[in-house]
């Protein structure tokens, strides 16, 4: 299991960075995950409800005041340049 998120600071422009619970911490650029998607996606084109971003604590992920969240496993991914660890079925 990845670590999860325990902090989350607003930098600029659809840029956050994050500290994962294992000490790792990067700035994140959100721009093109969000960028043009529609649905529930679509409130956080607003750069200011983007920035009203919080640690949802039980997850350990990112979520906004429109309930969207992120799956804390690929924002890991991204951070490190780790690829995502899928356990083996046995």
């Amino acid at each position: 299991m990845f670590p999860r998120i325990i902090l989350v600071r607003y930098v600029r422009a659809f840029i956050l960075e994050l500290t994962f619970a294992d000490g790792v911490r990067a700035e994140i650029d959100f721009q093109n995950k969000i960028a043009g998607r529609g649905g529930v996606f679509a409130p956080l084109q607003d750069v200011e409800f983007f920035a009203r971003v919080r640690v949802e604590p039980e997850l350990g992920t990112l979520v906004w005041p429109n309930e969207v969240d992120l799956d804390p496993d690929v924002l890991y991914s991204q951070a490190t340049g780790k690829p995502i660890r899928v356990p083996e079925m046995a």
